[in-house]
């Protein structure tokens, strides 16, 4: 099928929302070509659970597209216009599934050597459409809060050594009650700016409860049962003979129903996130830090959070990945030091993917050594590359940082 062929029947497997706004643009979708039409339509298609950013995303991308006049639209298209596409790619049902078609799209562009004529239609496109949709300007700065090292006594190698030139990094924080604090300071943030999906904490462990329904929570030891039920049928599938691409599109297909979870409203955006991370990262059912570092990552890239607190917990001694499934749900051996080494890392990405969001220069950064006194703190008030050895509050810090 070609795009000139759709009609508003081709979505009737969308959600309500997805399909309302497919059909309410069926005009649009019907002149974009074939390598970029059922990208969009993914988007499209789970609009429903996205969050509020990544709805804005699709309704402004929408309004621009129809916006322009046809050389433009043409001129716009014409790099995904220019890839060659086979026939079977054609007859794929890519309006009902575009998700499977994006993998198939993205194996035939590696296979045929275009990636990087994609790749430049792409840039050219989000180029041009985020010059003519500048970001709002934010209510208040962004802050995002990390803490490592839980459980581990003293460290075996130095930290925060990559986000050290940004900022000032401390040796005598005083934090007693340090965690409570920092889930104080975003509950407060929560509730002074209620912004829908803006305020976040993700927990590693069994994590400490939210002091306020306000801030969100995701707690790798709250979806035990969830990851146990994903991985038990992981092993089920294993065992039966199913390769890597019939498991990676059983997880594709995954829904939160299909693991015990069921809920409704903005609660089941918040599953299909969930779910989301179990079932689109590699390592994030078995490793707690994994975990932690690939939630704070989307939700940093999706839900584009005010306020984010991330506590890494000890993760499982490294075995083969088919030894954890099949031990799914049984006891494992902690490894708090190299969970440390992964946590220390885990705050620099996060630093990193913080800097890609709107308002990056005014946001605030903080990464703690749980129970200890070092800290790094970045934010425009804060002096880079420095150290600072005497004695200060972690309640004082965060003042730095408002």
């Amino acid at each position: 099928m070609l795009p000139s062929q759709l009609t508003s029947g081709h979505f009737a497997g969308y959600p309500p929302q997805a399909r309302q706004i497919a059909a309410t643009h069926v005009a649009l979708l019907r002149k974009l070509p074939l390598g970029f039409v059922p990208l969009l339509l993914r988007e499209i298609s789970t609009y429903d659970w996205k969050f509020p950013p990544e709805r804005r995303e699709v309704n402004s991308q929408l309004t621009y597209l129809e916006a322009l006049q046809s050389p433009a639209l043409e001129h716009l298209m014409a790099g995904f216009r220019g890839l060659t596409l086979t026939p079977r790619l054609a007859n794929l049902d890519w309006a009902a599934a575009p998700g499977v078609f994006s993998e198939e799209l993205s194996a035939h562009l590696w296979a045929t050597h275009q990636i990087d004529a994609f790749r430049a239609a792409a840039k050219q496109f989000g180029d041009t459409f985020h010059a003519a949709h500048p970001p709002d300007p934010l209510p208040t700065r962004r802050l995002a809060m990390v803490v490592i090292g839980q459980g581990v006594t003293e460290p075996k190698r130095s930290l925060f050594d990559k986000l050290r030139p940004q900022g000032t990094y401390y040796t005598r924080v005083r934090a007693p009650d340090g965690v409570h604090l920092l889930l104080q300071v975003a509950a407060a943030r929560a509730n002074k700016d209620p912004l829908p999906f803006a305020h976040w904490y993700v927990d590693g462990g069994t994590g400490e409860k939210p002091p306020d329904p306000a801030l969100l929570s995701v707690s790798y030891g709250a979806l035990e049962p969830v990851r146990t039920a994903l991985l038990g049928k992981l092993h089920s599938m294993i065992v039966t003979g199913s390769g890597p691409e019939a498991l990676r599109s059983a997880l594709m297909k995954m829904k939160p129903a299909d693991l015990g979870l069921v809920s409704e409203g903005e609660a089941e955006i918040v599953d299909r996130f969930r779910v989301s991370i179990l079932t689109e990262g590699s390592g994030t059912q078995v490793f707690s830090t994994t975990f932690v570092q690939w939630t704070v990552r989307e939700l940093l890239r999706r839900a584009q959070p005010l306020t984010i607190l991330a506590r890494f917990a000890p993760r499982r001694t490294e075995r083969s990945m088919y030894e954890m499934i099949a031990d799914a749900g049984q006891a494992a051996t902690l490894d708090p030091a190299g969970s440390l080494v992964d946590a220390d890392m885990g705050a620099w990405y996060t630093w990193l993917n913080q800097r890609r969001l709107p308002g990056a220069g005014q946001a605030a950064f903080l990464a703690w050594f749980e129970d200890h006194g070092e800290a790094i703190a970045i934010g425009p008030g804060v002096q880079p590359n420095r150290e600072y050895h005497g004695t200060i509050g972690m309640d004082q810090l965060l003042l730095s940082l408002a």
